[in-house]
C-alpha cells in the first residue's frame, strides 16, 4: 500500500473522531466568545503603550479576558515571557523561599527546567543554590501518577507541587483534566496550604476547561504554543490565584511593579486574535495527531498516545528505534514546511537540553510549536515528537513524504490495538 493509499484509510477511520473533536472546538470557542462579550472587547483594547508599560488597557483587559476563559482569578499575558520555561521559571522563583520544598508528582519534569531546578548545570542560580529542596514522586512502572505513594508524599515543608501535564520527551500518558484534579484534591487532602502548580504547556483548549478551573492554584504556558492561535510572536503566560500571579511578574519586571509594566508594542490585536483563534487550530493539530498516530502504527511503530485514543495534549511521539529513521522523518517535514523547506534538518546542542536536538520547524513564527513541527533528542529509543499544526491537510501532505523517507518499521509492533474503535470524545 503506498502513502497516499495509507493516509486515505486513515482519513476514513478518522472521521467520527475529526466530529468529536469540532464539538470540543465549539465548546470552547464559545467559553472564549463569552469572555470577549463580556468584557466588551473593541478596537481601542488594540492600541499598545510604550516605555514602562503603565495603564495598558488592552493589556489588562486581555488578562480578564485570559482569566476568564480559564476559570482563574487572575492572568497575566506577556510578551516580555521568552518562554513557557521562562514562564514558569518566574512562578516558581516567585512562590518558593529558602528551605521550602518543591515536589514533581508526575515524573521528571521537562528537559529545559533540570537547570532552572539545578538538577544539571551550576553557577546559574537555580533553585536548589537558593535553597530550595527538590523531590520527585516516580511514576508506576506502567508510566502513570504513583496514585497510592501520593496519598501520602506531601510533608509540612512541601510548599509546591509541580504537574506537568504533558509527557515532555518521556513515554508517559500526558495527564488528563480529571487526573489533574485528582491530584489537586489529594494534596490539599494532607496540606491545604501547599501549591499546585501544572505546567500547562500544549495542553490549552485540548479539552473543555482548564487546570486552574479545576482546583490548580497557578498554572503557565506559552504563547507560541497553543494560545497564541499561531500567530502570536512571542510570550507566555501565567494564570490563577491573584496573589501568586502577582508573585511571577514580580519576578518577571521587579518587586513594587509586578503586572503593572511591560510595554505591549502594538501586538494587542495579535494577543485577542491568536486566543480567539487558539481552539480551532488546537482542534487541527489534534487531528493531525490523530493521523500522524494511526498511519505509523499501521506501519509497525510503536506510537504514543495510541490510535483514536482521546487526546490530553497536542504531542504525538513515534519510537523509530534508530537515528536515522528519526532524522528522516524530521527532514520530510521540514521539506514540506511553508518556511525553510529547503534546509536540512542536522542534529545540534541546543540551550536546555542536555542531548542533541534533531528539529523540523518550518514555522512564521520561529520555534513555534502550535506551527506543525518535529523534534527528537538524539538518544535510544529515537522517539519524534510531532506537534501542532494550523489545519490537519497540511499534516497529511508532509506525512505521504514520511512515510515514503522512514518506509515500514523494521521489527514491527503486534497489532493488539484496534484501530476499528472509537473512543469518545
Amino acid at each position: 500500500m503506498n502513502s497516499v493509499s495509507r493516509l486515505q484509510e486513515a482519513e476514513q477511520a478518522l472521521l467520527q473522531i475529526f466530529s468529536g473533536i469540532d464539538a470540543t472546538v465549539k465548546q470552547n470557542l464559545q467559553r472564549v466568545l463569552k469572555a470577549f462579550r463580556g468584557h466588551r472587547v473593541g478596537v481601542h483594547h488594540f492600541a499598545g503603550v510604550t516605555g514602562y508599560g503603565h495603564d495598558d488597557l488592552g493589556r489588562e483587559t486581555l488578562d480578564g479576558v485570559f482569566a476568564e476563559v480559564v476559570g482563574a482569578e487572575a492572568a497575566a499575558v506577556r510578551v516580555q515571557f521568552v518562554s513557557g520555561t521562562h514562564a514558569i521559571a518566574c512562578a516558581l522563583f516567585g512562590i518558593l523561599r529558602p528551605g521550602d520544598e518543591m515536589l514533581a508528582v508526575a515524573g521528571s519534569p521537562y528537559d529545559t527546567l533540570e537547570e532552572v531546578i539545578g538538577l544539571r548545570g551550576q553557577g546559574q542560580g537555580s533553585l536548589i543554590e537558593f535553597g530550595i529542596l527538590y523531590r520527585q514522586l516516580p511514576l508506576t512502572r506502567e508510566g502513570s501518577v504513583d496514585w497510592q505513594g501520593l496519598s501520602c508524599a506531601i510533608s509540612a515543608k512541601t510548599r509546591l507541587v509541580f504537574i506537568q501535564r504533558s509527557c515532555g520527551y518521556s513515554w508517559r500518558s500526558s495527564l488528563s483534566i480529571s487526573e489533574i484534579q485528582k491530584i489537586v484534591a489529594i494534596v490539599k487532602h494532607q496540606n491545604p496550604n501547599t501549591i499546585c502548580f501544572v505546567d500547562n504547556c500544549y495542553g490549552e483548549f485540548v479539552e473543555d476547561c482548564e487546570p486552574t478551573a479545576v482546583g490548580a492554584d497557578l498554572m503557565a504556558g506559552s504563547l507560541i504554543k497553543n494560545p497564541g492561535g499561531t500567530i502570536v510572536p512571542a510570550g507566555g503566560y501565567v494564570a490563577g490565584r491573584a496573589d501568586l500571579v502577582e508573585a511571577a511578574t514580580c519576578r518577571l519586571t521587579a518587586p513594587g511593579i509586578g503586572s503593572s509594566g511591560g510595554a505591549t508594542f502594538d501586538l494587542n490585536r495579535l494577543l485577542f486574535q491568536g486566543l480567539f483563534l487558539a481552539p480551532g487550530l488546537v482542534g487541527e493539530a489534534i487531528k493531525g495527531n490523530h493521523l500522524t498516530a494511526y498511519v505509523f502504527y499501521k506501519l509497525g511503530y510503536r506510537v504514543n498516545p495510541i490510535p483514536l485514543a482521546k487526546r490530553r495534549d497536542v504531542i504525538q511521539a513515534i519510537e523509530f528505534g534508530c537515528a536515522d529513521k528519526l532524522i528522516a522523518f524530521c527532514r520530510a517535514v521540514q521539506q514540506n514546511s511553508p518556511v525553510g523547506s529547503y534546509l536540512d534538518p542536522v542534529p545540534a546542542p541546543m540551550h536546555g537540553y542536555e542531548s542533541k536536538l534533531v528539529m523540523a520547524g518550518g514555522t512564521f513564527i520561529d520555534g513555534s510549536t502550535s506551527e506543525f513541527s518535529a523534534d527528537g533528542p538524539l538518544r535510544e529509543p529515537y522517539i519524534a515528537f510531532c506537534q501542532g499544526g494550523t489545519h490537519w491537510t497540511h499534516v497529511s501532505i508532509a506525512l505521504e513524504a514520511a512515510i515514503d523517507a522512514v518506509g515500514p518499521a523494521s521489527d514491527p509492533i503486534s497489532h493488539k490495538y484496534s484501530t476499528n474503535r472509537v473512543v469518545d470524545y
